[in-house]
């Protein structure tokens, strides 16, 4: 594995009780981990390719856990998401940045879905240091990230220690 998702999550800081979106949920990682600390809350594993939606789902059965909704979904698009205004507690956005073409939709995406004083995991490929993760004009640098959400209203709380192959950092939505 890349990052560690349970080091990341505990970084973070989520609550038993929180309502979690994982965007661009993959084939689950950090959903099934997230779902192990909120066994009071829910984990919303949004993800726009339906064989990983079966693979999350799997997991989480393996995983012996069941508050993980998979839902198919286009987190690039306002509304995509299938989830109402302000319902999440945490949003976990892993090595999807990178990948998203319309970064504005989906940074927006994520501001409605997030409840007032809702905080961003976000966990994404620092440039140089594996053949392994985007190719180099993929890349998306720290600063520029940073720059990228606090522009779209996001306040910048700290950085985490996201893995050699990434960096990590929380923000939180005014």
């Amino acid at each position: 594995m890349f990052t560690d998702p349970v080091k990341n999550l505990k970084a973070f800081g989520l609550q038993e009780n929180n309502i979690v979106a994982d965007l661009g949920a993959g084939t689950g990682f950090y959903s099934v981990a997230a779902a192990r600390m909120v066994p009071k809350g829910k984990v919303y594993a949004v993800e726009v390719q339906k064989d990983f939606l079966t693979t999350v789902a799997n997991k989480a059965r393996e995983a012996h856990v069941n508050n993980v909704e998979t839902l198919w979904g286009d987190i690039e698009k306002l509304g995509g998401t299938k989830l109402r205004d302000s319902l999440v507690d945490a949003v976990i956005m892993s090595n999807v940045l990178f990948q998203v073409e319309h970064k504005d939709k989906f940074l927006d995406e994520t501001k409605r879905i997030l409840k007032r004083g809702g905080r961003v995991l976000l966990i994404d490929w620092t440039a140089g240091v594996s053949v392994m993760g985007p190719n180099a004009r993929e890349f998306i640098p720290k600063n520029t990230a940073k720059e990228m959400l606090e522009k779209k209203g996001f306040a910048f709380e700290r950085e985490i220690d996201g893995g050699v192959q990434h960096y990590g950092m929380i923000f939180k939505k005014g």
